[in-house]
């Protein structure tokens, strides 16, 4: 059995997502379903992807992702049906897959998607008139090559990569976790301390080895790291604001 793996800005009001999985179980009624998260922030696409980079390779090979955080739904954007590696991205070419394909690195196949949509396509719901029908025919068996003709992909994600030096790493805070933490666009790796408001900050290996009450860092889990408060919220104790920049000292 096939698995697809939806990530959207849906959120669970409005039946979207229950529709999604009722499109894809009428083409293959044994299709088995994760729901990575449907609570990205409304249209943001930076959020999306940093999620799904986060987390894709801890799926089996051959899944496919279901990717809907689509603000230019039924503008000129592609919608795009994509093999990288052992995986499928179904979705916008927006730049909600271009992290996890650059960090796969593995030759990207793109199709455009011609076939296999609804017979009836509302231009504000792909994500049920093209995207899951796809990927309905997808996890059957249908070959890429036949949803449509192959088109380069492009990369359009506006993610600003942290700049390394020969002795520290400078970046910015991207995401803010559901526990207030504040991961920042810095790769994991050995640092010494951490420099964020003209402060130095700790560099623990684990959550309830920081200061309580004060700003610390570590390697945190989307493979970035993050600033943290022990048991608080980071974010609202020192009214962090995304954007904001961060050092890292090897």
């Amino acid at each position: 059995m096939s698995l697809v793996v939806l990530l959207t800005d849906f959120g669970e009001k409005d039946g979207f997502v229950g529709v999604l999985k009722g499109v894809m179980l009428s083409i293959n009624p044994s299709l088995r379903f994760i729901d990575l998260t449907h609570h990205i922030e409304p249209f943001n696409i930076t959020e999306g992807a940093l999620v799904l980079k986060a987390h894709y390779r801890y799926f089996p090979k051959g899944s496919i992702f279901l990717g809907v955080v689509d603000p230019g739904v039924g503008s000129q954007r592609k919608a795009v049906a994509v093999r990288c590696g052992d995986y499928f991205f179904v979705g916008p070419m927006n730049g909600l897959f271009d992290l996890a394909l650059e960090d796969i690195k593995k030759p990207i196949e793109c199709r455009l998607i011609e076939n296999f949509t609804l017979p009836r396509v509302n231009e504000t719901f792909h994500g049920r008139d093209v995207f899951a029908p796809v990927c309905g025919y997808l996890s059957k068996g249908v070959p890429l090559e036949l949803v449509g003709r192959k088109i380069e992909y492009e990369f359009l994600l506006k993610w600003e990569k942290a700049v390394e030096f020969e002795d520290r790493v400078e970046g910015k805070l991207t995401y803010f976790d559901r526990y207030g933490n504040a991961i920042t666009n810095v790769p994991c790796a050995r640092y010494s301390k951490a420099v964020f408001r003209g402060e130095e900050i700790k560099v623990v290996s684990h959550f309830l080895a920081g200061e309580r009450g004060k700003l610390n860092s570590l390697c945190g889990s989307f493979g970035y790291m993050e600033l943290f408060v022990p048991l608080a919220s980071a974010r609202q104790l020192f009214n962090l604001e995304l954007g904001e920049r961060v050092v890292f000292y090897f």
